[in-house]
């Protein structure tokens, strides 16, 4: 069997991935909120969170409470930024403004998926959108800048 040679598209796609997950990995409070990249691209990210009683804002309705959308859409955006072409070896949140369109389904995972659609030398501007299972009904959007760490120029 002969194997095809990686393209450097696929390689570049295979690290995006990689430092994708690498990146949420190092989140804490990712890990613990289960969150896990589903789809990485340039500049763009998918982070699905499933759905978890103790997370559950008002009892008597079981919706997730809006600080985990926001943490997840917060770490979508980061992931966004580092797989951007013009990859930045980290980075941190200066502004995200969050609009919650409707409370989430309880019971349903839900899922963000963040642009990065420009990046200056040192901020990133990103979009993100989360869903549960309706893809035609946001739960939130944001938009958001980002810190971009460049490696240093050798003195």
């Amino acid at each position: 069997m002969t194997q095809t040679p990686t393209t450097t598209t696929d390689a570049q796609a295979e690290r995006r991935t990689k430092i994708a997950r690498q990146f949420i990995g190092m989140i804490p409070h990712a890990r613990e909120l289960a969150m896990q990249v589903t789809d990485v691209g340039p500049g763009m990210a998918e982070i699905t969170m499933p759905f978890d009683p103790r997370l559950v804002g008002d009892p008597d309705t079981g919706v997730i409470h809006g600080g985990a959308v926001s943490a997840l859409m917060d770490t979508c955006c980061g992931a966004a930024v580092i797989a951007h072409p013009d990859s930045a070896l980290g980075t941190a949140t200066i502004d995200l403004r969050i609009d919650y369109m409707r409370a989430a389904t309880p019971g349903q995972a839900i899922r963000a998926v963040a642009t990065c659609y420009h990046m200056t030398r040192s901020v990133a501007f990103v979009r993100a959108t989360a869903y549960d299972a309706d893809p035609d009904r946001p739960v939130a959007c944001a938009t958001g800048a980002f810190t971009v760490e460049r490696p240093k120029d050798p003195a």
